[in-house]
């Protein structure tokens, strides 16, 4: 059986019916009865409901697991505390193949989420497991787009002439798919997961309007007017962690670019990784599907 953790979040939803695919075994934890509905519909076997911290908790998720996928809820202030003790838990009851979902350049520690991933790379080193660390790059999301599709115009929290790598989280849940079930070949690698190509805002913005057919403005924003889309409803008084992860975003990234190379996630995936286009394309599609396309000029 496989322990997937935060599986209702953007990486799990791929990789659970995946797994499932593939003919795995999956066990899923996530925070709420609610959350667990969804995972039981994409097949998952056993669906455990609470506090990822929770030493009781993992004790249970990890019993009779052969591999756990961890990815640590990036906003989260617990995310550290997280990463240790499912590690913690996975060493207590016996030894399973870790597969760490982490960052690209977790070395940089001037960035809140890269030094909290970058201490949970080395709790798992010393915990004398098997692993695999996975460091993708920026994600590409369909929030990112959400702007642009709805609003006419490409919104990023930094400097909109830096350069940026970015990757599709398709091809991160199809390595990890490859690592869960695959231990022999994958264990102790640390894989750079990274898309072709380095893009500045405006060059994001030309490959958005080229698939949407339509001119498209782009602007800088800040990291609180970022925040709101994450939050939502949320007060961001109240959420002091994430906007510290989000300043240290705009910060570094509007001082230094963010990239790395295609090679290795080319070699494993044995073909080439998701273009930018090709992502853009697949959620235009999907949103002018949905019937919530509209004139961005309104």
């Amino acid at each position: 059986m496989i322990l997937v953790t935060a599986a209702n979040g953007n990486q799990g939803r791929l990789l659970v019916p995946k797994l499932v695919a593939a003919g795995e075994s999956v066990r899923a934890i996530v925070r709420s009865e609610a959350s667990a509905v969804p995972l039981h519909a994409m097949g998952a076997t056993d669906v455990v409901v609470g506090d990822a911290a929770d030493p009781r908790l993992l004790a249970r998720a990890v019993d009779g697991v052969s591999a756990i996928y961890h990815v640590g809820p990036t906003l989260n202030p617990d995310e550290r505390a997280m990463g240790f003790a499912i590690i913690d838990a996975a060493r207590a009851a016996g030894g399973a193949h870790v597969v760490l979902s982490s960052v690209l350049h977790s070395i940089v520690t001037d960035l809140v989420q890269h030094e909290i991933k970058r201490d949970v790379e080395e709790h798992l080193l010393a915990s004398d497991l098997e692993f695999t660390i996975l460091q993708p790059s920026n994600y590409m999301l369909p929030l990112k787009l959400r702007p642009a599709f709805e609003r006419g115009v490409f919104e990023l929290s930094w400097s909109l002439d830096r350069r940026q790598s970015l990757v599709d989280l398709d091809d991160v849940t199809d390595v990890a798919v490859m690592a869960l079930t695959d231990a022999e070949r994958h264990a102790g690698a640390t894989y750079e997961l990274v898309a072709p190509g380095r893009y500045t805002a405006f060059e994001l913005r030309d490959v958005i309007a080229r698939v949407m057919g339509r001119p498209l403005d782009v602007r800088e924003i800040d990291a609180d007017t970022y925040a709101k889309a994450w939050l939502g409803d949320r007060d961001p008084a109240d959420a002091p962690h994430q906007l510290a992860v989000l300043r240290s975003i705009s910060a570094r990234y509007s001082a230094h670019d963010f990239v790395g190379n295609a090679n290795v996630l080319t070699w494993l995936l044995g073909r080439e990784p998701t273009s930018f286009e090709s992502f853009v394309r697949r959620e235009w599609q999907r949103h002018t599907a949905s019937g919530s396309s509209r004139d961005s000029t309104n």
